[in-house]
């Protein structure tokens, strides 16, 4: 007798769905064909030892597992549980009459507790899409498959519930959650506000305008001038999450595994900050079976580099294409996967080894040609991927020790907001392009027009300041995103001077 199940398999941030056929004839052998890998084939032990703890038996007789389609690499240990299921099925010990109008998955324990899995939420997205019923799945990954409305979520704990539901012998509910209500109830919580940040206001503001515009930036200052604490704060400041967007971040996330039992949509905007010992794989995502890396899992947030000049240079220079394109193809032998990317890069250095290049107070130790030597352990064509380059210095003791309070992120989050509903209606035509900084070079021109005395101010500053030509484009997205913050439509000269000084590793002889 041959038994249909239905599961799924991953592959980058989507789903496919897998027909799982199971025949029970004459013979002893077990066979599993259709491109499992090792984990797939080690069920048949997981398998047979949950049957044999609920009272069931492995037929003794020729079973034949096929995995279609046989092109597509079946990678994991979550095809357990439709396996199971199809045996139970295909040797008559039960009989599933709704068997086919669920897809099914779940890894075993060898006493027929079920694991949870990773992908779900993909998987949910992809049932649904074909018509399926529900979706049956370990009951500690149900909530994050609840996220897909008109699906029935059956979450069971152990294969005997899951072989009863099927029989009609125990009723399951499925699990509903208002996640849309839950979503937009969590959206203005954060675990850090900039009303905790005494002084710094000129980095507030530079932080502001990279918020608006979604532009890319880095903070040069000594030890313990605040740079870390300022870009923790930065996703406080961005517009809130649509509601597809935090779909978009909760698939990759989901795909990572890096959701819990009480996951929902992901209602914050991402900050990652991963250790400058990382290796580029785990920046740009890969692996045999290709897996979102960091950049992916910042998509619709922030990704921080603390210490921006220790990464390896293979690291930060994988990094290039991924800023531009706002993706990242993951290319293998039998399969390319597409992860989205779109994220703020923020980083953070110190001026020299010894940190204090340029400090108010403290003397730098460096030797000559010391801090430069440093400064080019980032290249080129990275900083032309940054749109400002912010100076910290420290705070002194009477910011420090000030009564006065800082304004709070809500309020810089509402101006950031504003800003980004113009550039919206300004690139309606565009729909690839949400904000300034995503603008292409064509459309700079036509969008960041400057009067005279701006063309004036921008050659004198180009050649007085030493700034190199790919400041150009940069300085005129810049002050077209502080234009968008004054309510203005055209840009100022007070709007493209403040641009220019966000252009620090510009100039001629900064380090000099």
């Amino acid at each position: 007798m041959v038994a249909k199940t239905f599961g799924s398999a991953v592959s980058g941030v989507d789903a496919k769905l897998i027909t799982i056929e199971v025949n029970v004839g004459q013979g002893t052998s077990f066979y599993m064909v259709g491109l499992p890998d090792s984990a797939v084939k080690e069920s048949q032990q997981r398998v047979e030892s949950s049957l044999k703890y609920f009272g069931y038996r492995m037929p003794r007789q020729k079973v034949v597992i096929n995995l279609a389609p046989a092109d597509i690499r079946k990678e994991g240990s979550s095809y357990d549980l439709p396996i199971a299921m199809g045996i139970v099925q295909g040797s008559e010990q039960a009989v599933f009459p709704a068997l086919e109008d669920y897809v099914i998955m779940g890894e075993l324990s060898l006493d027929g507790r079920l694991r949870t899995i990773k992908g779900v939420l993909p998987i949910a997205i992809e049932a649904r899409k074909r018509g399926f019923k529900g979706f049956i799945l370990p009951k500690e990954n149900a909530k994050e498959a609840a996220i897909v409305n008109k699906l029935d979520i059956i979450g069971v704990e152990t294969l005997q519930e899951a072989i009863h539901f099927l029989e009609g012998k125990q009723e399951i509910p499925p699990l509903v959650t208002d996640t849309r209500n839950i979503f937009f109830n969590s959206l203005e919580e954060y675990a850090f506000d900039f009303a905790d940040v005494q002084g710094q206001e000129n980095i507030k503001r530079a932080m502001e305008i990279a918020a608006a515009g979604g532009h890319n930036v880095i903070m040069i200052g000594p030890p313990g001038a605040g740079k870390t604490m300022l870009a923790k704060r930065l996703p406080s400041i961005l517009p809130p999450l649509s509601l597809q967007e935090a779909l978009e971040t909760t698939k990759i996330h989901s795909v990572a595994g890096r959701l819990g039992a009480e996951a929902s949509l992901v209602a914050q905007r991402p900050f990652r900050s991963p250790h400058h010992t990382i290796s580029d794989v785990a920046l740009v995502g890969g692996g045999g079976n290709p897996q979102p890396g960091e950049i992916s899992l910042s998509h619709n947030g922030v990704l921080f580099l603390d210490e921006l000049p220790e990464f390896k240079r293979t690291v930060l220079e994988v990094m290039r294409q991924p800023l531009e394109e706002r993706r990242v193809t993951i290319s293998r032998a039998k399969i390319s996967v597409d992860f989205p990317a779109n994220f703020m890069l923020v980083a953070s250095m110190n001026p020299c080894p010894c940190g204090y290049y340029n400090h108010p107070d403290k003397e730098c130790v460096c030797g000559p040609g010391v801090v430069q030597k440093y400064l080019n352990r980032v290249s080129g064509p990275l900083l032309d991927r940054i749109d400002l380059h912010v100076e910290v210095t420290p705070v002194n003791f009477e910011e420090m020790t000030s009564d006065g309070k800082s304004e709070a992120s809500k309020s810089i989050r509402q101006r950031v907001s504003l800003a980004r509903e113009r550039q919206l209606n300004r690139f309606t035509d565009s729909p690839e392009v949400f904000c300034n900084a995503m603008m292409p070079s064509h459309t700079v021109k036509e969008v960041c027009k400057i009067n005279q005395a701006g063309k004036t101010l921008l050659k004198t500053a180009m050649e007085r300041l030493g700034l190199s030509a790919r400041a150009y484009d940069r300085i005129l997205k810049v002050s077209r995103t502080i234009a968008d913050l004054a309510g203005t439509d055209d840009i100022k000269v007070e709007h493209l001077a403040e641009a220019i000084q966000y252009r620090s590793l510009d100039r001629d002889g900064w380090a000099g």
